[in-house]
């Protein structure tokens, strides 16, 4: 007797999904970029109709927000207060983000809405906030609220606006909106019902950023009625840190790629028209990226500047794209770029390079770079290979740095704490353990017999004694560790790797820290060299750059590898493996 064939459940589908596939084509159609959803009506309709009411203090006529907001802005405050399940008092989206260039009224908008959240709320003693990385930032969006209740004689009997404090009481039932700083002891144990976030992107220099939103979303799990209200524009410098990771999760989110209570809105062009710039060439684009285009958006203005950037440089004209058309920056960003920068996307291969020991095994021989400074430094390594068929150059890199350079470059912690997480970047307490990571790298490399007899290891003469002697140690010395000279010396290697790159002769492995790290170098003209240096780079770390210039200036020596044990680097090796496995 034949059984009956299994019925297969169709697969649940969640009706609150925020995923909008079809993104695309709704910007380009110039359509909403919120998702149909099924929202609770009565208090969509009721949220839009406070919203709309409100008026905006700093425009001529002081016009309501239906006579003056962009259309494209309800369907956001639709979603908003539509999710609020007014039987379970519950918010079936808690997050909002809102990505969208300068002057597209975000803040003024964003005002209104937490003003309108403060009155439809329906929690007593309930906590609102703006908060910024800075007072400013945070203080204009205040003030917008501000002046709204000062316009409506109904709202001002409503609310207590106390000026010196930044604070507004709604009289009814003790509510406060306030401001408050970005501050992990400020923020800790908070249970606001609703936050503003304003500009995520100036957070990326922030090094506690992330424990700040650790903080915020810990809020939400106290007040199921709550929300997270996040406006930005694109960041001046590659994206980064916190900033990174929230636009990173509200695209996956809008991709389907992941599924949370949240709600993305990304006014930014498809790669497809980011390709040969053609957003810069076609005006009709613009308004797609800026909705409020003829609004708060003068189209004259933005061809006024985009002239300007033009004549400028390319460091005006990405500063532009970025804040004016949500142009993500890559590292094709600055005229005085390291001109090898814009073809190293491209060269990335990290099936092949970013294992170390699957690399060696394709090379016919091997050589290292190693570069570092003080304390506030990064210590690069480069472990750079011939490829026995291809003979293209594959590159490794790894870094270290001192705990104590999160404190003291503050301005690139988030980004260091990135490429911790990667693994690309380890971040020692105490102590000597990067030498010794450094020196493990190395005799793995000379346990496999790459590595030439003579210029094997090529250091930076200048603050690398501890390194030389720690590599004596384990019988790597002169002559196969040798200085690679500086400056003007390194120029054969800056312009023989930009050849490499841009012809497909060299590969590295794609990481995130060495493509901050390209960004980073500037390229400046003496004489007939092109010369890159770390004086040049700032506070902005180019060290793991200067790893691989001097591995590729010993790859141009042709080595070939000694094809030998290199004086029983492969004992030492497995004796350091016993120690690590018995400990």
């Amino acid at each position: 007797m034949a059984t009956a064939a299994p019925v297969l459940e169709a697969p649940l589908i969640n009706p609150w999904s925020t995923a909008c596939l079809d993104w695309e084509r709704r910007f380009l159609a110039g359509e909403s970029l919120v998702p149909e959803l099924p929202l609770f009506e009565a208090e969509a309709a009721r949220g839009l109709r406070v919203f709309k009411r409100l008026r905006i203090p700093d425009v001529i006529g002081k016009p309501t927000m239906a006579e003056a907001c962009g259309e494209w802005f309800f369907p956001i405050v639709a979603a908003l207060f539509g999710c609020y399940d007014p039987e379970t008092h519950r918010r079936l989206l808690q997050e909002f983000f809102l990505l969208i260039p300068k002057r597209n009224s975000k803040t003024s908008y964003g005002g209104a809405v937490m003003l309108t959240a403060m009155i439809m709320n329906r929690r007593p003693e309930a906590e609102f906030s703006f908060i910024a990385p800075t007072m400013e930032i945070a203080g204009r969006a205040f003030r917008q609220a501000r002046g709204t209740i000062k316009l409506d004689p109904e709202l001002d009997k409503l609310f207590h606006i106390q000026d010196h404090l930044r604070r507004i009481t709604r009289r009814t039932d003790d509510s406060v909106l306030m401001i408050k700083a970005a501050d992990t002891d400020v923020v800790t144990g908070g249970k606001d019902v609703g936050t503003m976030i304003d500009e995520t992107h100036v957070f990326a220099k922030k090094s506690n950023a992330a424990d700040i939103f650790v903080e915020l979303r810990g809020a939400l799990t106290a007040r199921p009625d709550g929300f997270l209200f996040q406006t930005t524009t694109q960041s001046k410098e590659p994206p980064a840190g916190v900033f990174k990771r929230e636009l990173a999760m509200a695209r996956a989110v809008r991709d389907a790629e992941i599924e949370r209570p949240l709600l993305p809105v990304l006014y930014e062009f498809p790669d497809k028209l980011l390709e040969g710039d053609a957003w810069k060439q076609d005006r009709g684009l613009w308004g797609l990226v800026n909705p409020n285009l003829g609004r708060s958006v003068d189209e004259a203005f933005l061809a006024q500047e985009l002239a300007q950037a033009e004549r400028d440089g390319a460091e005006q004209m990405m500063l532009l794209a970025s804040q004016h058309f949500d142009v993500e920056i890559g590292l094709r960003m600055r005229g005085d770029r390291w001109r090898g920068a814009d073809f190293w996307e491209a060269a990335a291969d990290r099936e092949v390079c970013a294992d170390l020991d699957g690399m060696l095994d394709r090379c016919e021989v091997a050589v290292a770079g190693a570069d570092g400074g003080g304390l506030d430094d990064l210590f690069g390594l480069c472990i750079a290979g011939r490829e026995k068929v291809t003979k293209r150059w594959l590159y490794w890199s790894r870094a270290w740095c001192q705990r104590s350079v999160l404190e003291l470059r503050k301005e690139i912690a988030p980004a260091l704490l990135d490429f911790e997480e990667d693994g690309d970047l380890v971040i020692i307490d105490d102590g000597e353990t990067d030498l010794e990571g450094i020196v493990e790298v190395l005799g793995r490399v000379a346990a496999t017999g790459l590595l030439p007899e003579k210029s094997a290891i090529g250091l930076d003469a200048q603050g690398v004694s501890v390194l030389v002697d720690a590599l004596a140690n384990v019988g790597l010395q002169h002559p196969q560790v040798v200085a690679v000279g500086q400056g003007w010396r390194l120029f054969s290697a800056v312009a023989g790797l930009e050849r490499a790159l841009k012809h497909g002769k060299a590969a590295h492995a794609g990481s995130r820290m060495m493509a901050w790290v390209v960004g980073n170098a500037k390229a400046e003209l003496k004489g007939n060299n092109v010369l890159i240096e770390k004086s040049t780079a700032g506070k902005a770390k180019i060290d793991p750059l200067i790893a691989v210039l001097n591995a590729t200036k010993l790859l141009e020596l042709n080595p070939v590898a000694a094809g030998n044990d290199n004086g029983g680097i492969g004992a030492w090796l497995q004796s350091l493996k016993s120690e690590a496995a018995a400990a």
